[in-house]
């Protein structure tokens, strides 16, 4: 069954390149982001695992852990981090999962047969501090994935989980928020002390709340 948005992220043990994991455990109370990977020795993946590894700190200021998965052995994923530090100029810096058996590959419906009969394609699940699901996307193994398409959704729900504000198209830090149509223009004045601009009763842009 797929993951929905909402859902308690299913919880496992594992064998990773920083020894065995309990996911929640992992996770603590951290925020989290699970990805998949098809193959180890693969080119897409070799460029994903390094640029998110460059990353990292912008994921640890968010306080925010990541894990990898890879459907191949924790041997082969030593193997394959020296060609990750040689061609992407960093070194593997969080945990790559070992998922010979598919265990949680199954059990977060990473497989898509129809496109890869055995392998995973690119998931990501974005975990909240509460253990719940707050983000899914899925790539096909031919597309790399966007480092700071990641970290900009990110920062949206540590907002929005904070403030009754959404984020509109394009938003980025820093950028104007939309306020909750729920709330009163009232409420609103109290709530975003900034001010609020009404370009129509249910679009009212206030200036980020938490900057």
């Amino acid at each position: 069954m797929a993951i929905r948005l909402g859902d308690i992220a299913p919880d496992f043990t594992a064998d990773t390149t920083e020894g065995t994991i309990s996911f929640h455990d992992y996770l603590g109370d951290s925020w989290g982001i699970l990805f998949s990977h098809p193959k180890d020795f693969t080119p897409v993946c070799t460029t994903e695992l390094g640029a998110f590894s460059a990353a990292k700190p912008e994921f640890d200021k968010r306080n925010t852990k990541l894990l990898g998965l890879s459907v191949d052995s924790v041997e082969s994923h030593e193997g394959w981090k020296g060609d990750i530090a040689e061609t992407q100029g960093t070194a593997l810096n969080f945990p790559l999962i070992a998922d010979e058996d598919r265990k949680v590959a199954e059990l977060y419906d990473m497989i898509h047969p129809n496109e890869l009969e055995t392998l995973t394609v690119r998931s990501v699940f974005i975990v909240g501090p509460d253990k719940k699901v707050k983000l899914t996307l899925t790539y096909p193994a031919s597309t790399g994935r966007n480092v700071d398409e990641v970290l900009r959704v990110l920062d949206s729900l540590q907002l929005t989980a904070g403030f009754s504000v959404s984020t509109p198209v394009n938003w980025t830090d820093g950028d104007d928020v939309i306020i909750a149509p729920a709330i009163s223009d009232e409420d609103a004045t109290t709530k975003f002390p900034k001010g609020f601009t009404t370009l129509k009763p249910y679009l009212r842009l206030t200036p980020q709340p938490n900057k």
